[in-house]
């Protein structure tokens, strides 16, 4: 144990500091870079592998339930941006404005997107004539800024990559299903890829997203017990359309605003995958988003026949689909192996002498450190099978973790000592009142962050902070 301990000194364990053992991983980890762009990171290829796999799982789920990508300028003219007054006084704080064009001054003030409803609805007031025109369901892929003044890498930057859905109806009820749909599929996602067990349910009033009905979303629990915000889906109802005049001849031949929804998720999720697996060895990645699920390691590789049957294994486990490099460099074995765990590669097989005398390997997984010998006969479908087994086991380890830390509440010094003692989530009836909300959190420093949507409890009894009728059952938590 101690020659372990010697490697990865340079890792501030999370018992320590939680925020700097973050900053130490993703830095050792080499998955990002400071820019000379204060608030904006560089990602680096290993950063950005693991938000390509992001990106193809979702985009095929967004596919799959008929939505279609397009791009959007990312300039959007102030006039456009002032149509929606709720909209524009949630983001005023944070717009990057351009105001000069080469070395003219421009006649009117550009913004750099923070979100795209407003240049999307000034398009869609174009391209929706009729009922026959819907449902019309977009997605984007690109990068937003947001002016923030305190920043840490994919958590919250200044400028970060995501995809914003946006989609028109017909009817309420229709881009309320849409609005649903969407969470459900974000939930499914984190769950069934970034093996992230999260809580889908509607924000408060005061926490839904500017100038939307009702905005639902999926929270996660960190290793410290603070809440992730993974993702947001918004019903935003007929403001945007009442705002951009988008109306088309209804069935019966009547002129009627749309029902519009948007939905979001971003490169956040990677610092919550990071704050949900790690370790103080470092990453562990979920394997459906691993850039190298599995790195073949050649022990005494000098030795004859060691290198050549490495990459042979190599190039038959890659064959089969599964993502594997050989690491053939010049350090020590020792160092490669801590690099693998480092990096939070999910397998490592290594491949000694007498393993190739012996017609096997030993695979080691980053999950739990077992060691298992496998011969070589079936060995990719042996690793399948248990990348498989360590997405469970991820989960499971994961959702038991959280589960241990959520803490119900009936009155308010049960709220404190989940919040202070437990350091989790509080679970507790409420009021639903804006009022009571800011006064807990400035009590606590805990916020709401959902209202369930797969608990049906009855709700009775008084809220958990100012004693009248609850409404509602409100998970809270302190949040990054």
């Amino acid at each position: 144990m101690a020659k372990k301990k010697e490697f990865v000194e340079h890792i501030t364990s999370q018992a320590e500091d939680f925020s700097r053992w973050y900053t130490d991983v993703i830095k050792n980890a080499d998955m990002v870079d400071y820019s000379d762009v204060k608030g904006c990171m560089v990602i680096k290829p290993y950063g950005y592998g693991i938000w390509e796999l992001i990106q193809k799982e979702m985009d095929a789920r967004f596919k799959a339930t008929g939505h279609k990508n397009a791009y959007f300028p990312m300039l959007i003219p102030e006039s456009l941006l002032m149509k929606e007054a709720e909209h524009v006084e949630g983001f005023a704080p944070e717009v990057a404005w351009v105001t000069q064009g080469g070395t003219e001054p421009l006649q009117e003030r550009l913004a750099i997107r923070p979100t795209s409803e407003t240049i999307i609805c000034s398009m869609y007031s174009r391209w929706v004539q009729s009922y026959r025109d819907l449902p019309l369901k977009l997605n984007q892929w690109c990068s937003v800024l947001r002016w923030e003044k305190t920043t840490r890498p994919f958590l919250r930057t200044s400028e970060f990559l995501w995809q914003e859905g946006h989609t028109v109806h017909e009817t309420q009820a229709e881009a309320e299903e849409e609005t649903m749909r969407m969470i459900r599929v974000y939930k499914e996602f984190a769950e069934n890829v970034l093996a992230i067990p999260v809580i889908a349910g509607q924000k408060s009033e005061k926490e839904k997203f500017a100038g939307a009905d009702h905005t639902y979303t999926m929270e996660a629990m960190m290793l410290d017990g603070r809440a992730l915000q993974m993702g947001t889906s918004h019903n935003l109802g007929q403001n945007f359309a009442k705002g951009f005049d988008i109306k088309y001849l209804s069935r019966e031949g009547k002129q009627e605003y749309v029902w519009q929804t948007s939905w979001g998720t971003s490169t956040r999720m990677i610092g919550g995958l990071i704050m949900v697996h790690g370790d103080d060895r470092g990453l562990k990645l979920p394997p459906k988003v691993a850039p190298i699920q599995c790195m073949v390691i050649p022990v005494a590789a000098h030795k004859p026949g060691v290198l050549d049957k490495a990459r042979e294994l190599t190039a038959a486990l890659a064959a089969a689909g599964i993502r594997t490099e050989i690491d053939e460099r010049e350090q020590s074995v020792g160092w490669k192996f801590n690099d693998c765990e480092l990096r939070g590669i999910p397998v490592r097989i290594e491949l000694g002498p007498k393993d190739l005398e012996q017609g096997q390997v030993v695979a080691v997984r980053r999950d739990t450190f077992e060691k298992i010998t496998l011969p070589w006969e079936g060995l990719a479908e042996k690793i399948v099978s248990l990348l498989e087994d360590i997405h469970a086991n991820m989960f499971a380890m994961a959702k038991a973790y959280r589960d241990a830390k959520i803490f119900p509440a009936k009155n308010f010094d049960e709220f404190r000592k989940g919040i202070d003692e437990g350091k989790g989530f509080v679970r507790a009836p409420w009021c639903g009142e804006t009022a009571c909300e800011l006064e807990i959190k400035a009590e606590t420093g805990a916020t709401t962050r959902c209202m369930p949507l797969d608990e049906h409890e009855v709700v009775d009894g008084v809220c958990v902070h100012c004693g009248k009728p609850a409404k509602k059952i409100m998970y809270f938590g302190r949040s990054y």
